[in-house]
């Protein structure tokens, strides 16, 4: 019997796993799951008569090999640094390798080993990175096979709470990793607006936001991702004078969320003294700068910011409980970290609350001497806490990939990603046949 290996059993996994026990009998192939929690391996595995969940550390080499050897497709959903040494463990033991993380440099170095193997290494095979590439690339690919030329493409993806479940300030609760979040935007924005390069520095991103309407959920921001430009060639869009890929978040979170990076708190490469003992209040206090005493430490944030005292931004910081005399308890922790403990808990997701994936695609081009502007949406919804879009939106894209692979499903060999159409194409469809659907508005514009 022919088996698919997952290594890693976490957030992502649950829909992954599901997918491919859901076809394992038909198809006639066997699942086994191994992650460092032997517990939750079977857990996720479920009982299903086709699926075997099994404890993995993954630095023993040994036992890891033997599980690689006993099948024919690996999907790893590892940390992505641990890649690399899946990856040459396929090699040495002629196995697929899929993953949903972006390509590293160590990982592209084996492309040509792996290509010579005729061993498919599929990466970015998950919501963005992954679904972003296929449905922007099919929709560009359309446009320029009918003799359009496009010269705008704008592209955004969030994370969010749905509105059913939104019950705090912020707007905002976890779905994936929070230290992603905490840390998102870090380093040099880039893009191309009109011709033009614009750089975005860290400490300005989340104030120069721009926004977005979603047919049916209204307005939403939009911050710049780190670099849009490395698409050009990706997505074959050199004649493009604008570029821009951006994160989506509800109205009202750059704002304070620009708050957040101007007091210090996403600072992960300082060590706060006696961090266990201090308190969020004397956090913010000590990174102030200055005497908090007059009027106090709401007043010095909020002149220190240009905040108004009662105003939605102070309110946000407020409700995380930045002020409160609330030892932060981690040891030897920066202030990203201790921060990070403080969302864990407010922007934490309750059991039956439902998540949202928003993804917008926007191309301007000219088509027979008109100027048209195509806007592709996606939104979709989880059912609950662990049965989330970011969860299956993460998860299915790798878990079609690795069932067709196996199943004989034409691909690339080498380290690649899926920009391919005999590799987008039929799993577009399969995602559609599975709920997920762009809605697509396009419009003649005025020259």
């Amino acid at each position: 019997m022919k088996k698919i290996l997952v290594l890693g059993a976490g957030r992502s996994a649950t829909a992954l796993i599901d997918y491919l026990l859901q076809h394992a009998s038909e198809d006639d192939y066997g699942v086994i799951v191994a992650d460092a929690q032997p517990d939750l391996a079977h857990q996720k595995v479920g009982g299903h008569w086709r699926g075997q969940g099994v404890g993995l550390d993954v630095a023993d080499v040994p036992r890891r090999r033997a599980l690689i050897e006993a099948c024919d497709v690996v999907v790893s959903l590892l940390p992505p640094t641990l890649h690399v040494e899946v990856a040459r463990d396929c090699l040495s033991l002629n196995r697929h390798l899929v993953t949903a993380s972006y390509i590293s440099e160590e990982l592209r170095a084996l492309d040509g080993e792996a290509r010579a193997r005729g061993l498919v290494f599929m990466n970015e095979l998950g919501l963005d990175p992954g679904l972003d590439h296929m449905s922007a690339i099919q929709r560009i690919r359309h446009i320029q096979q009918r003799g359009g030329r496009i010269v705008a493409f704008y592209s955004a993806t969030g994370g969010l709470v749905a509105p059913e479940s939104d019950d705090n300030p912020w707007h905002y609760k976890f779905s994936w990793n929070p230290r992603n979040v905490v840390l998102a935007g870090q380093g040099m924005a880039q893009y191309l607006e009109d011709g033009r390069l614009k750089l975005v520095p860290y400490h300005r991103l989340f104030s120069q936001y721009r926004l977005i309407h979603v047919p049916g959920l209204g307005a939403w921001e939009v911050y710049a991702n780190r670099d849009s430009l490395k698409y050009r060639e990706i997505y074959g869009l050199q004649q493009a004078k604008t570029l821009f890929r951006g994160t989506i978040r509800h109205r009202g979170f750059c704002d304070a969320w620009h708050a957040i990076v101007q007091l210090g708190l996403t600072e992960a490469n300082f060590t706060i003294p006696n961090s266990k003992e201090m308190t969020y209040a004397g956090l913010v206090e000590a990174l102030l700068g200055q005497n908090a005493s007059e009027g106090g430490l709401r007043k010095a944030v909020a002149r220190l910011l240009n905040l108004e005292l009662e105003g939605p931004v102070m309110r946000q910081l407020e409700w995380l409980g930045l002020f409160e005399e609330r030892p932060i308890g981690i040891e030897s922790a920066s202030p990203a970290l201790a921060l990070e403990q403080l969302l864990l808990e407010k922007w934490a997701m309750h059991p039956h609350d439902r998540d949202m994936i928003i993804m917008q695609h926007l191309f301007e081009y000219d088509f027979q001497g008109q100027h048209r502007r195509l806007t592709a949406t996606l939104v979709a919804k989880g059912d609950d806490r662990t049965h989330t879009a970011m969860a299956r939106l993460v998860g299915w894209p790798a878990g079609i990939f690795a069932r067709k692979l196996l199943l004989g499903a034409a691909a690339p060999p080498g380290v690649s990603t899926p920009t391919h159409p005999e590799v987008y194409e039929p799993l577009l469809r399969e995602l559609e046949r599975m709920g997920v659907r762009f809605t697509e508005e396009e419009e003649i514009c005025s020259q």
